[in-house]
């Protein structure tokens, strides 16, 4: 070998080691870094002749393709349960455990306590005075409750148009690296910064939604969703999303977006294709998906429930329960007074082992009502707005073949007639809310609605027990005069227990079931029972959603935690390693100076000859 491809080899190995030291350092500069992945040189032996040599060829970088997607997968499901968890967290300060001071357990139980001891002393003013302070605490936790619920909503609303809005920004960065990394005429740690770059981008994407990636031989990747919409490739998609305004308990999601009450979130493809991300279920995980399953679902069924118990309590106080009876015994013909019959009370028709629920609607558009009901019995829907109850009743189960069959309906006045046919009456039970005075059997409005109008759980519009927690209150008229929770009628003593006992007992023995469930993933708890039971099914499906939460979220925390080890472990630096190497490289470095040196010396020496 003579001194000049000596030589060459020499400098070579200098290049080559000085290239490597440069990327030793580089990385443990990076150190820490978010997103780094450490980067290496390949070096490679040359061969001309009877003269090899070494030279540096190309960086890479540390990345597991399959590693990535685990870890994007991962990085979705977190965010999503994180979401959920932060949120449902806070509704549990609001909710309060059972037996604290402010939950509804034991407002209610305080409530009932008041009760009784009105039954037992209806003269004592205090005592009266004490009913409609317990009434008043529950309803204003009701009312601030259902406050909280709404303002979860609209923050969870906030937060989706503000997630949008940054997922449109990462997308046009991801694109534009995209277009970057395709330039070869930059050097290759700039192409691997921008790889590191779009690494991080496309885990930020993730954590908003999830997505599949396809990592393509020239750098760029594409991104679509798990259910297969695409969000980039060459161009970006647009995500879209057009505000629902203030949400209210009224505001509710609808697959149809001229019907539905929030904000829709949207996707427009480089094609000008655009799709409805909600309401056709196109996105799983990340913080998107929680968000709108929040606002949609989770949140919507705590207001179902906190409805459910304001209603149940209005209606346990204020609704008469009349059975008919036969005109004559044995006569077969059963008669019912329907005066005063409203929108929302209802009529049950019992024969065999049938039962038939007769609601009463003031709006023909409500018509016809779901059946069966959620205790299976069959629902008939009859609009009374004509001003006769009795008469539209007669006339609508007359119309209807199965019960025409069976017997015969007719109306005088106010009263409604059945009459056996080949069906026998096993019972005919009305249930109508009490008037403004409240009724001689001792219902009452206690719990009124907005402007002290009576709850009788129209279903008119959205339906009245729709966001009726938020609005309940005590009959002002009782506050005024604390008088009306014994007298039922004029000259009715102070000390009558009737009006007391009646309510009581009501509180203790009405049955109500929701006709709502709450959403599979949550359990799908439908509440059923007496008021208290209501409430303690309330509080007991609460903590059970946010103990579920809390639990997935640690799960998914723990299986992020763990593919991040294994990604430091295969991306990271290990500065001992690249110490060890730095030394190797600056060893080899002084060798092929050492080399250099050394012919240097030779041709100085031939030159002098």
């Amino acid at each position: 070998m003579g001194l000049s491809s000596t030589l060459s080899n020499a400098l070579g190995g200098m290049t080559a080691s000085q290239r490597g030291i440069d990327v030793v350092s580089r990385n443990i500069a990076n150190q820490g870094t978010p997103g780094y992945h450490r980067q290496s040189i390949v070096i490679e032996e040359t061969a001309y002749g009877t003269s090899a040599q070494v030279r540096a060829s190309t960086l890479s970088r540390a990345f597991s393709e399959a590693l990535e997607k685990q870890h994007l997968v991962a990085v979705s499901q977190t965010s999503y349960h994180d979401v959920r968890a932060s949120f449902l967290d806070r509704l549990q300060m609001h909710l309060g455990q059972p037996g604290d001071t402010n939950s509804l357990d034991t407002l209610y139980a305080g409530f009932e306590n008041a009760l009784q001891s009105l039954a037992t002393n209806p003269n004592d003013v205090t005592t009266r005075a004490g009913v409609l302070n317990a009434a008043q605490q529950l309803a204003e936790q009701l009312n601030g409750l259902t406050g909280a619920v709404q303002e979860m909503r609209r923050e969870a609303e906030s937060q989706i148009s503000n997630g949008v809005a940054e997922l449109n920004r990462q997308l046009t960065q991801l694109a534009d690296i995209n277009t970057r990394i395709l330039d070869l005429s930059q050097d290759q740690t700039a192409r691997l910064s921008l790889m590191d770059e779009r690494d991080r981008l496309v885990g930020a994407i993730s954590e908003k939604i999830d997505v599949r990636t396809t990592y393509r031989q020239d750098g760029t990747v594409a991104l679509m969703t798990e259910s297969g919409v695409g969000i980039l490739d060459v161009e970006p998609s647009q995500f879209g999303f057009k505000s629902g305004g203030a949400l209210n308990s009224n505001a509710l999601f609808d697959s149809d977006p001229a019907k539905s009450g929030v904000g829709q979130l949207t996707l427009r493809t480089p094609s000008g294709l655009e799709v409805d991300l909600a309401s056709q279920n196109l996105i799983s995980s990340g913080r998107l998906a929680g968000l709108i399953e929040l606002r949609d679902k989770t949140l919507v069924d705590t207001q179902n429930q906190l409805d459910e118990i304001a209603a149940a309590l209005a209606q346990a106080m204020n609704t008469v329960v009349t059975e008919g009876s036969e005109t004559t015994e044995g006569s077969g013909v059963f008669e019912l007074d329907l005066a005063g019959m409203k929108a929302g009370n209802s009529l049950s028709l019992s024969y065999g082992n049938q039962n038939v629920r007769v609601v009463a609607v003031g709006d023909a558009s409500t018509l016809p009502l779901k059946s069966p009901s959620a205790t299976g019995e069959r629902v008939i829907g009859v609009d009374i707005s004509g001003g006769d109850p009795a008469a539209a009743i007669a006339a609508a189960l007359g119309a209807d073949p199965q019960l025409s069959a069976r017997f015969n309906f007719s109306s005088a006045g106010s009263e409604l007639s059945v009459e056996n046919g080949t069906g026998t009456v096993s019972s005919l039970v009305s249930r109508i809310t009490a008037g403004a005075g409240g009724d001689a059997s001792g219902a009452l409005n206690l719990f009124v609605d907005t402007h002290g109008a009576a709850f009788t759980n129209s279903l008119d519009g959205n339906g009245q027990k729709v966001g009726f927690a938020g609005r309940i209150s005590v009959n002002p008229a009782l506050i005024l005069n604390n008088g009306g929770l014994v007298q039922y009628a004029d000259g009715v003593s102070m000390g009558d227990a009737t009006r007391p006992q009646h309510l009581l007992d009501s509180l203790k023995s009405m049955s109500f079931t929701s006709e709502k469930m709450t959403d599979l993933r949550d359990g799908g708890v439908r509440l059923s029972g007496k008021v208290s039971e209501l409430v303690a099914q309330m509080i007991n499906h609460q903590g059970n959603v946010v103990s579920r939460a809390e639990s997935q979220n640690s799960a998914s925390r723990f299986t992020l935690e763990s593919i991040t080890t294994r990604m430091s472990a295969e991306y990271g630096v290990n500065v001992d390693e690249e110490m060890s190497r730095l030394m190797q490289l600056q060893n080899a470095y002084a060798a092929s100076a050492r080399v250099v040196s050394t012919v240097q010396q030779l041709i100085d020496s031939l030159l002098r000859m």
